[in-house]
């Protein structure tokens, strides 16, 4: 096939990234960039329908499975109940309002005491080195002791020892332990932002006459907090669904709102209930993590300042 002059000039604008742009005078796309451009859509179509076509299918065999199921008619009566998931809402959602409060309070306690623990972890000279070990003895401690643990002792164990001018809150001491333990995950996560910084970073503020505290506030730290961006918000998630622990200890937020119900009832829909309640409050913070993970992949792929 002969292609003239004009078409082969065209053809390459338009391989090259579409510089010859819809807004030139005079431009006529050529018919192969029409044809590519329809084929281009007819697959977009075509990818859309197989998609929704295997999703549906897959949720009728996931129906007809479970409503098929020897056990599913007692099953819908005590998960699935209309009248208690009405009885259930409105309670839940008013003991929801704690634990959005205590999101707020500890995700801001629980940022600050891990910045301060991975600063501590990454100080330099001999004369540091016992706040770098009680840092990391911190950071272990805290990291593998279980959540659930760690709130019962705190939350059982404090109010126990009848110290004086010490709170025995449940939602004071159940925020608190939420923050020992997140503050230890957290600081890791700032740490290895830190060290991920190149030292020549460090040497041109020290050359630039900044000494080692302004070096590390001024410069290592905004770039160590951009990279991070992503797991801190994974853990702020896993954080806002943690909060409803606090319950064990008789604060009445989502899931004791949802328990108190079930212990009169003995219907667990409430139970459902407070899931799809923490459901419909995590999945935007996790599309925004997701959002935010990807324009960063993105701008780092193409060089950019993270």
């Amino acid at each position: 096939m002969t292609v003239t002059k004009e078409e082969s000039g065209q053809e390459g604008a338009d391989d090259n990234g579409g510089m010859s742009g819809a807004g030139d005078d005079g431009y006529v796309p050529s018919q192969r960039r029409l044809d590519r451009e329809r084929h281009k859509r007819a697959r977009a179509r075509r990818a859309t329908a197989v998609a929704a076509l295997s999703t549906l299918v897959t949720g009728v065999v996931l129906y007809l499975v479970v409503v098929n199921a020897p056990g599913w008619p007692r099953t819908k009566e005590t998960f699935f109940d209309g009248e208690y998931a009405r009885e259930a809402f409105p309670k839940v959602l008013e003991g929801l309002w704690l634990n959005i409060r205590l999101l707020l309070v500890c995700g801001v306690c629980v940022l600050v005491l891990g910045m301060l623990i991975a600063v501590a972890r990454t100080l330099r000279g001999p004369v540091f080195f016992p706040l770098r070990v009680l840092a990391a003895a911190y950071t272990d401690f805290f990291r593998g002791l279980p959540l659930i643990i760690n709130l019962m002792i705190v939350v059982l164990g404090v109010p126990a020892l009848r110290l004086q001018g010490v709170t025995v809150d449940p939602v004071l001491l159940g925020g608190t332990a939420l923050t020992l333990t997140y503050s230890a995950y957290v600081a890791e996560v700032f740490r290895a932002g830190i060290e991920s910084v190149h030292p020549s970073q460090r040497a041109a503020a020290r050359s630039l006459g900044l000494t080692n505290r302004q070096a590390l506030r001024h410069v290592v730290l905004p770039q160590a907090v951009r990279r991070q961006v992503p797991p801190l918000l994974n853990d702020l998630v896993s954080l806002q669904k943690d909060t409803g622990l606090v319950s064990i200890g008789g604060a009445v937020d989502a899931v004791r709102a949802a328990d108190i119900i079930v212990g009169r009832s003995l219907n667990y829909t409430p139970y459902i209930v407070a899931g799809l309640v923490f459901v419909a409050l995590t999945i935007p913070m996790t599309r925004f993590t997701d959002w935010v993970t990807a324009r960063m992949d993105r701008r780092r792929a193409q060089g950019g300042a993270l």
